[in-house]
């Protein structure tokens, strides 16, 4: 696509403001429970207990507007589009569709096939945003065979400000769907108007253009510049299918409805990350209704379902790409996300012990799974899984430090410290000014009393790479305080403090520091605070004593060093 777009005229050109889901009006009394209910299931991105509660309420109040638009967007976010079709009709029985229903009602049309009834609504006056409508019309004289006129139509669409890209793009692809792929690649290459962006989705489509073409070297050297060496086993079995000679076949999109679907997905693409995650949800559904198969867009949805902690709706979507797909892999790696955002870590973990037998030699699945095992704080598992993926590294690279640290933490947990302090040690040696790894070395040298001077070094440059993260700023001040400068940790503790103001562990070590320097009421309150909020039991025990009798009787019963006589308190 193009080198740059200017995302302030492609918002505008795909409506944004028109599209965005209006807060719901007051319903009438008689429906007011089932509404109420629905609006709280909207608030909360709960698009399955919406669709039921506006259900509900239509059941009482069928020709109500506001039940009506609402019903039809939970319909779609929930990617029942089919059940959104009904209600887009119903509305637009009612006067002038609204935005959203005029976008339902043409993908119905043209997943059925009724071009004609797609440009006759244009001719009527319908609108969308003009993007869409400019790229779904071209679709539509496509789908009618009116080659030069869908020609013509996408031009239009990439003569608008802004929109060149999205236009040339979909005449490439239009252009390749009829055989004509020395025309897509001209385009794809930037030959006739200049190069555009690199996608993912665009460069798979001039891959298989330029296979067509004869050219499976070009298509190689395509897929190296555009994905360097670490490819996913999509891209992979691609490239290794094009080393053999294959030549692919044209299939990134299936005729006029699969282009419309692309139309779909290209603006979902666009607007991720600058419209509201359910705003962009909707056209991301609207691809899937026209193209089932479209893996990208199935993976977008449940990003997006993800992004609005919609976890468990992001499981049955990431569970709709096929095994043989090759988003697969990309696909199995979500769920097991998804699925332990959702509470399910067993579940999760499965998910990728499955994906990790079907793809033993990807080092991202181990690394994955042993994350998702130390969360658990299995860590004996967890260390297997980090030992078959650094084992799977072919060379360094500096990447591969929060594999070694990951391990590391595995090995410190289990009390193997010499094998975590060398994972440590080499994640630095790939990346030496990495404030996680520095902290965590380095505060584990405190709170062993060993190495003192390099810990609070190490500190101190993390401190320095991460002012504002309330840990680092803690382990600063405990460094301090280790070192009996009291004084000079009290600033460190209070600012890490505001950071993490319900942070258990951090509060206790204010009042530590707090009763070193003579602060003794503070020190009590900060201990009443971190027991209120929840710490492990061995450290809530800890603190009791404490409170009932002080930090300096603390220390002499566990034979820990006193606090200094002439402290700076």
């Amino acid at each position: 696509m193009a080198n740059s777009l200017p995302r302030l005229a492609a918002l505008a050109a795909l409506g944004l403001a028109a599209l965005t889901p209006a807060a719901p009006a007051h319903a009438d009394q008689g429906v007011s429970g089932a509404y109420l209910a629905a609006r709280q299931a909207s608030f909360l991105s709960d698009y399955r207990a919406a669709a039921v509660y506006f259900t509900e309420a239509l059941a009482a109040d069928p020709a109500n507007p506001r039940l009506l638009e609402n019903a039809m967007t939970a319909f779609v976010g929930l990617g029942e589009v089919e059940k959104a079709v009904p209600v887009a009709r119903r509305i637009a029985t009612q006067g002038n569709p609204d935005q959203l229903a005029s976008l339902v009602l043409m993908a119905d049309q043209i997943r059925q096939g009724q071009y004609d009834r797609v440009l006759a609504d244009f001719e009527a006056g319908r609108r969308t945003a003009p993007l869409v409508d400019g790229l779904i019309r071209a679709w539509a004289l496509f789908g009618q065979g009116r080659m030069g006129d869908a020609l013509e139509a996408f031009d239009a669409a990439a003569a608008q400000t802004g929109l060149k890209a999205f236009g040339l793009y979909h005449k490439a692809l239009a252009l390749a769907a009829v055989g004509d792929f020395e025309g897509a690649d001209r385009i794809f290459s930037g030959e006739a108007e200049g190069p555009l962006r690199a996608t993912r989705r665009g460069v798979l489509a001039h891959v298989e253009v330029l296979s067509q073409l004869e050219r499976n070297d070009d298509a190689i050297e395509l897929i190296d510049a555009a994905f360097g060496s670490e490819v996913d086993p999509g891209v992979a079995e691609i490239r290794a299918r094009l080393a053999e000679g294959d030549v692919l076949p044209f299939d990134a999109i299936d005729g006029a409805a699969g282009g419309a679907a692309e139309v779909f997905f290209t603006v979902a693409s666009a607007l991720n990350g600058d419209a509201l995650d359910g705003y962009t949800l909707l056209y991301a559904r609207l691809a899937q209704f026209l193209a089932p198969g479209n893996s990208d867009a199935i993976l977008l949805a449940a990003g997006l379902l993800e992004a609005q902690d919609r976890y468990e709706l992001a499981t049955e979507a990431y569970a709709a790409v096929p095994a043989d797909d090759p988003a697969f892999y990309a696909a199995e790696l979500g769920r097991a996300e998804a699925m332990r955002h959702a509470g399910d870590a067993e579940g999760a973990v499965e998910t990728l012990r499955g994906l990790a037998d079907t793809y033993p030699d990807i080092a991202i699945v181990q690394v994955t799974l042993g994350d998702a095992l130390r969360g658990q704080e299995r860590f004996d598992e967890a260390l297997q899984a980090y030992d078959a993926a650094i084992a799977l590294f072919d060379e360094t690279a500096r990447g591969q430090w929060i594999v070694y640290y990951a391990r590391g933490i595995s090995y410190e947990r289990l009390g193997r410290w010499p094998e975590a302090e060398a994972d440590f040690r080499k994640a630095l040696e790939l990346e030496p000014d990495q404030p996680q790894v520095l902290n965590y070395l380095g505060y584990s040298y405190l709170e062993m009393n060993t190495n003192l001077d390099e810990a609070m070094t190490m500190i101190e440059r993390a401190v320095a790479a991460r002012p504002d993260d309330g840990y680092i700023t803690d382990s600063l001040g405990w460094g301090l305080y280790r070192l009996g400068r009291y004084s000079e940790a009290v600033p460190h503790m209070e600012r890490a403090t505001a950071l993490m103001p319900v942070d258990p562990v951090i509060n206790d070590h204010l009042g530590d520091v707090y009763w070193a320097v003579g602060r003794k009421v503070e020190a009590r309150f900060q201990w009443h605070r971190a027991l209120s909020f929840g710490p492990e039991e061995a450290e809530a025990e800890r603190i009791r004593r404490k409170l009932e009798v002080g930090l300096d009787t603390v220390l002499k019963e566990e034979g820990a060093p006193p606090l200094r006589a002439a402290n700076d308190g």
